[in-house]
């Protein structure tokens, strides 16, 4: 078996709009195309001992067991490695259950697809999925737990920690889109201008400020005693006659910690003699050349959790540790510890295996044991100096026995210090009482407090303590996301977009949008080239200044990763048409439909989706979507348009040389075509269109019809503006089209429009594309022998795996078709071709240059105007 190709689809794709997370593989199955599982003798009985969780899987059966019955009764082996790709994941502590695999056009080639929890262990899920497989069907060993030991291991490097995940988790489900900026914990939630950050449980509105005074423990301690909170006397030091003094004032035992320390690193609790504080004393300047000396505080180790000023979370915590039996060695207890299925790999479960290190067997030193020591039965023995739960530590729930007291004191400490999230350590006897009676006191403040001890407590009710900061951040009220509008379609996609765009601007927003040829906010580009994809639409939604989102929304990043949104407001399709057909397994107009819709699924319920009742695919599925639907067309007749206008609902058309907004039987004209400047004085009927499709979409947001008038009105068409859109260039005698038509349907657009331009001579340059079908080229010459007098074949760009001849040749295949007598040449470069039809042009001819490379042609005759204009001028 080979892997062809392993793609994460990030966003709503054509698997599932719900499932964003999906690995899609393209595994050609080769010679076992020819071996279904009931086939491989011996299959079944590997699988099912190999792993025996897939019992599991219900699978189509409907039943536990499903999976292996479907092995038994004969299944083909990309569904196989399907099921294994899930399990595994599983098994490491990823809890995945969707997949679909299905057979391509290609017959042995499958595209394996199953949902992921990280997309880099998804990735390798998927070709050890396969490795497993091809081991299972020659009997061959394989070694299981490795596999899913190296799949906790990259989930632990890529993965959100509990803090920032459980935050992500409480925003999704109130539908706040997140997007992860780089690869650690930073984390934005919402789009545009509505967007808040946050990295752990340091928020945007976290002040830098009070994060110094935290991280400063001195500075701290002495800012509480001043406002009359117990803290430990201490002192701070740099060497060993002042660890003396402090001793000497204060007596034993104390504590020792690094000043700018933080996850209890280099603390040394409960040292009661001169060597032990020498060793805590150059332990914690390690960490940090000032070291806090302070009277160690008899009692528990309580965290006390303070989000926007008010107490959310109490909890006690116990540094890791275990009970003696009488029986078991300190090294077996760790062991029968780490077998509680409470704990796990890093943050995978409640609680943290317990590692022994450093700390722990100077602990034990202390206690002068070795981990054969085999302890007293019920002796306690801690094996770590904090009760960090990352380092095996555990929790206990105690919120609701805090004393209001100890409650209105951590909210004043909150306010002192002036942290939004503030983790308070106080150790003390309990919180029953108040901390003056009990003799407890404040032992540090900290920014960015670790929630997991809250969330998943051992013991005592967990605390779902991330939904105080989501409120904090997006206050009942406050918008989370931005407008946004997608457009897709097979044509006038772009057109679409920047008209739409125009008249959000028009209307006061800050706009940004993408195109086939850049990214912009407002008309200031940002980025050049094709930006369709979805990295192009997470710039804009990335960037704090866009109001308004627009995004020209192309086939291919679809295919290759999903959107870049969840959700939209509004999802424009303008057309259905050939193109492209034949790659990445779209082969028919009915597979393309499959592509675009998902554009429209992704719409709001309450949104609205906007279709071309003038094509046939886009209606297809015009009953077939959840949110509101209205539809535009050329035809005030279209049955369609008849048909939403007896049940009331909204439309566009083109009626009687106006742009008309319908509903039932009202029509309000949002203005005449011929005074658009994009439509060409009316002559070019696609342009039509893409103003229906604009003027619909922009009305259905709330844009009033005068002010979508007005932005029409103002939209001027030029290289500029829209490159490569219909850009007509005016000499002394000639005049040049430059449009970016490359397929039949745009090919014809272009003949209709040339219908309506007088010319004595009609000179076009055309280019065959290498990644189209046979068909496609052939047509695109057809029409190109029916509406040019005289036709100048250049060579495309990128060939794209065919040769210069075999295109070549089909476009001649197709001007011959035509059955017109049209002269034609091949001029191989693009500017070649265009400086000879400009060189023999005469008195009133129109040169069409259908062009893939829009920058070039339009350089090369901007460069020709201004010559042209030179030489009048020196002339006068």
């Amino acid at each position: 078996m080979k892997i062809e190709k392993i793609q994460a689809l990030r966003g709503p794709n054509i698997w599932s709009i719900r499932r964003k997370k999906l690995i899609q593989m393209r595994l050609d199955l080769e010679e076992m195309e020819n071996y279904p599982t009931n086939k491989i003798e011996g299959f079944r009985e590997r699988i099912e001992k190999l792993i025996p969780s897939l019992i599991t899987h219900r699978c189509s059966e409907g039943v536990e067991g499903g999976f292996f019955h479907r092995v038994e009764t004969g299944t083909w082996m990309g569904h196989v490695i399907e099921h294994i790709a899930l399990e595994i994941q599983t098994l490491a502590g990823m809890d995945v259950g969707f997949g679909r695999t299905r057979e391509t056009k290609t017959p042995g080639v499958y595209n394996v697809v199953f949902n992921y929890i990280e997309e880099n262990a998804g990735i390798y899920a998927a070709e050890e999925a396969t490795k497993i497989a091809e081991a299972l069907i020659e009997g061959n060993d394989y070694d299981l737990n490795a596999c899913i030991h190296r799949l906790k291991e990259i989930r632990e490097r890529v993965r959100l920690g509990p803090s920032t995940g459980s935050i992500v988790e409480e925003a999704a489900s109130r539908r706040i889109p997140w997007i992860r900026l780089g690869t650690n914990s930073l984390v934005q939630l919402g789009y545009g201008v509505n967007q808040q950050r946050f990295q752990a449980t340091i928020t945007g509105k976290t002040s830098s400020i009070a994060v110094d005074i935290a991280c400063n423990k001195e500075l701290t301690k002495r800012m509480l005693h001043d406002a009359a909170i117990p803290v430990p006397i201490g002192d701070l030091v740099v060497d060993e006659e002042g660890l003396n003094a402090v001793i000497r004032k204060i007596g034993y035992p104390i504590v020792l910690k690094p000043l700018d320390g933080n996850h209890g690193k280099g603390s040394s609790i409960n040292v009661t003699e001169w060597e032990s504080a020498k060793i805590g004393l150059e332990h914690a300047q390690k960490y940090s050349r000032k070291v806090i000396v302070e009277k160690y505080i008899t009692g528990y180790d309580f965290r006390i959790l303070v989000i926007n000023n008010k107490m959310v979370a109490a909890a006690r915590r116990v540094p890791a540790h275990v009970v003696g039996d009488g029986e078991l060695n300190l090294q077996q207890l760790i062991e029968k510890e780490n077998k509680d299925p409470r704990r796990g790999y890093g943050h995978e479960n409640v609680l943290t295996e317990i590692e022994v290190d450093k700390d722990t067997l100077e602990l034990l030193e202390k206690l002068q044991y070795t981990l054969e020591t085999i302890p007293q039965k019920g002796e306690v023995v801690y094996l770590k100096s904090t009760a960090n739960l990352s380092t095996g530590g555990t929790s206990i729930d105690v919120t609701d026995m805090v004393h209001p007291e100890n409650i209105t004191m951590a909210e004043r400490i909150s306010k002192i210090i002036g942290l939004d999230v503030c983790g308070i350590d106080v150790m003390a006897e309990n919180l029953t009482q108040p901390l003056k009676e009990s003799g407890g006191a404040i032992i540090e403040v900290n920014a960015a407090p670790g929630f997991r001890m809250h969330l998943a407590p051992s013991e005592g009710l967990p605390r779902n303590v991330a939904a105080p900061v989501v409120d904090m951040l997006y206050p009942q009220g406050k918008p989370f996301t931005i407008p946004i509008i997608a457009v897709t379609g097979t044509n006038g996609k772009t057109t679409t977009t920047r008209l739409i765009s125009h008249i959000v601007k028009s209307n006061g927003y800050r706009v940004g949008f993408t195109t086939s040829d850049g990214i912009y906010i407002q008309n200031t580009m940002l980025s050049k080239g094709d930006t369709t994809g979805p990295l192009s639409a997470e710039f804009i939604l990335k960037d704090p200044t866009v109001e308004f989102a627009v995004l020209e929304t192309a086939r291919g990043g679809i295919l290759r990763s999903g959107l870049g949104f969840s959700q939209c407001d509004i999802g424009v399709l303008t057309n259905i048409e050939e193109d492209h057909l034949g790659m990445n397994d779209i082969h028919s107009l009915k597979d393309l439909t499959k592509v675009k819709r998902v554009v429209l699924d992704s719409v709001k319920k309450s949104g609205w989706s906007v279709l071309n009742a003038d094509n046939q695919y886009s209606m297809k599925i015009v009953n077939d979507l959840d949110s509101n639907v209205a539809i535009f067309s050329m035809d005030e007749n279209n049955p369609h348009i008849v048909k939403f206008a007896k049940e009331g609902k909204i439309t566009c058309v083109y009626e009687e040389g106006f742009v008309t907004i319908k509903k039932g039987d009202w029509k309000i004209r949002i203005g005449k075509a011929k005074d658009f400047p994009i439509t060409m004085e009316g002559k070019a009927r696609f342009m039509i269109e893409n103003v229906l499709a604009a003027s619909l979409a922009s009305y259905l947001y709330g844009f009033g019809i005068e002010d979508i008038s007005n932005s029409l009105r103002t939209f001027i068409p030029s290289a500029q503006l829209t490159p490569g859109r219909l850009n007509v260039f005016k000499f002394k005698n000639f005049k040049v089209l430059i449009d970016f038509a490359h397929n039949p349907s745009g090919y014809e657009a272009i003949e209709d429009y040339l219908k309506n331009v007088e010319s004595t001579k009609k000179i076009g340059i055309i280019s065959g594309v290498g990644d189209r079908r046979d068909n496609d080229i052939r047509e695109c010459g057809k029409i190109a022998g029916r509406m040019f007098d005289y036709i100048i074949i250049r060579n495309e760009k990128h060939l794209r795996g065919r040769t210069e001849e075999e295109i070549n040749g089909l476009i001649i295949e197709g001007i011959n078709a035509a059955g017109r007598d049209v002269s034609y040449e091949i001029i191989p470069k693009e500017i070649e071709a265009l400086k000879h039809a400009m060189g023999m042009a005469e008195e009133g001819t129109f040169i069409t240059a259908l062009s893939d490379v829009i920058s070039n042609a339009i350089d090369l005759v901007q460069e020709y105007q201004a010559k042209e204009l030179l030489e009048d001028d020196k002339n006068v």
